[in-house]
């Protein structure tokens, strides 16, 4: 193929995917509505392209802007100064935020191994992990870096209202914790936990305390009257907070900040045990394209905090707008009181149900109205109690260019849904446990299907074979996934995406 028909090709591909531009996708893109900044990266990145991150030393300009970007998140995340801190914060730029949340998980549980090797062997003897202690609400990263890194995960049970109580963390702290997390804000409620309290608690008990910030680390720096949550408060170790998001340079790029040089120093793989070169690796990766940390680094040096503190003004006066346009709308309410630029609709069941907006079926009319929000399933917690399933919507700077279109889309589609109800999966469900992969009580036993199973699943669902995407309506699907098991619905989501990308 020729250079210019292989550019038609990728064209007529890109021309399937959903707008990254323009404030109609509510999830996933950050778009702060200024087409310099995309020249801008463009050039940075073209710049960069063939550098390897894996050697700063070959390439000092690699150490240059990384230099720049961790002094510009360490000024902005109030990590500076002498009299308040024992120890300098310092840090790594990483490939996005689930690396840094690994990042973070590995340098705790490396530390918390060297400092309670009896305690360590001891519960290796009885079979136990230590623990890393979060909100159910947490990222799913931290899931990830459980597995990875042989922790025991331990979920504390939120409210209705998506609030984690203080105290509810801080009994969950002990001496086998190898790490407590806490989220500003977490992304499927746009809550933010108490993070003073539990990292004081943590601080008292010499745990790990880690600030998850990848969603809200570029925004709540400027957003209007927010308590403090990051460097300021002493028991915080730890704060990933990424770039390719609310500091609107290309995926993927994040930063991961330490208190203290021996904390950072844990997060590194080094090794001379091999005929090679001296490998030192300060994350997951070896070879790291350059590309996205000089798109972040002109990014940032453009923006600067005035210019981060505007765009974030535009998000929070969004908000503020669809909060109350929002309150206007019967059957549609907004989950808690998030505060940054996340929120989650749900329906208000404080009114009679013929008046309920399901979320799901929301997220699926705005479909049709040019607009996509994001289906959230609801969970049950270890304590048994749900929270319920919702619509994210991910607020930024233009967002404020298209909100008359979108809170017209909203009310229209609001309309057109109130009273309906909620999706229902009732045949599926019945076969799949008649076939012995849904229990027929909860907590009883059921059978994994193999993947070709798991693909007749989903077509049953509605899942088309030949598409490159979802099913126009996803709300049966998230009732599928939200009532089966967690592990025959985690092995069906895991189907549906290996087969998109299948030859």
């Amino acid at each position: 193929m020729t250079p210019e028909e292989i550019l038609a090709e990728l064209r007529e591909l890109r021309g399937r995917d959903a707008p990254t531009h323009g404030g109609r996708v509510f999830s996933y893109v950050y778009d702060p509505g200024m087409e310099e900044l995309d020249e801008l990266a463009r050039e940075a990145g073209e710049l960069a392209r063939p550098l390897n991150g894996l050697d700063p030393t070959t390439f000092p300009s690699i150490a240059a802007m990384e230099r720049d970007i961790v002094g510009f998140m360490r000024r902005t995340l109030h990590g500076t100064g002498s009299g308040l801190l024992r120890s300098p914060v310092v840090g790594s730029v990483t490939s996005g935020g689930t690396e840094s949340c690994l990042l973070a998980v590995k340098t705790a549980r490396d530390l918390w191994r060297a400092e309670h090797p009896e305690l360590a062997r001891r519960l290796a003897r009885e079979g136990r992990r230590p623990r890393l202690v979060t909100t159910t609400l947490v990222h799913a990263a931290f899931q990830k870096a459980a597995k990875l890194f042989d922790l025991e995960w331990d979920p504390v049970p939120c409210e209705p209202d998506g609030t984690a109580p203080a105290s509810r963390i801080v009994d969950r702290l002990d001496d086998d914790v190898a790490l407590v997390v806490v989220s500003a804000p977490t992304y499927p409620s746009g809550i933010i936990d108490p993070i003073a309290e539990v990292s004081a608690a943590a601080r008292r008990l010499g745990i790990s305390c880690h600030v998850d910030a990848c969603f809200g680390g570029l925004a709540l720096p400027w957003w209007p009257r927010v308590e403090p949550w990051d460097f300021r408060l002493r028991g915080v170790t730890s704060i990933s907070a990424d770039l390719h998001k609310f500091g609107y340079a290309p995926k993927g790029v994040s930063v991961l900040l330490h208190r203290g040089r021996r904390r950072h120093r844990a997060q590194f793989f080094a090794t001379t045990s091999w005929a090679g070169y001296p490998v030192v690796n300060p994350t997951l990766l070896g070879s790291r394209s350059a590309s996205p940390l000089a798109s972040a680094w002109a990014i940032t040096k453009r923006l600067g905090h005035e210019g981060y503190a505007s765009l974030t003004s535009s998000c929070a006066r969004s908000v503020t707008q669809i909060t109350q346009a929002v309150a206007s709308i019967p059957g549609l309410t907004i989950w808690g009181n998030p505060t940054g630029p996340a929120l989650a609709l749900i329906a208000d069941e404080s009114l009679p149900a013929h008046e309920w907006v399901d979320p799901h079926h929301l997220a699926d009319e705005m479909v049709r109205h040019g607009f996509r929000i994001q289906h959230q399933p609801g969970s049950t917690q270890p304590d048994g109690a749900r929270l319920p399933h919702s619509a994210h919507l991910t607020i930024t700077p233009v967002t404020e260019r298209a909100l008359p279109e979108f809170l017209a889309a909203l009310e229209q589609a609001a309309d057109a849904v109130r009273g309906t109800p909620r999706a229902e999966a009732r045949l599926e469900l019945a076969a799949l446990t008649a076939l012995g992969f849904a229990p027929r009580s909860v907590g009883g036993r059921f059978r994994m299907p193999s993947p070709s199973v798991a693909w007749l699943i989903l077509r049953v669902a509605g899942v088309n074979p030949g598409a490159d995407s979802l099913p126009g309506r996803l709300a049966p699907l998230m009732t599928l996934v939200e009532r089966l098991p967690a592990p025959v619905a985690e092995a069906l989501l895991t189907e549906l995406l290996a087969r998109v990308s299948e030859p």
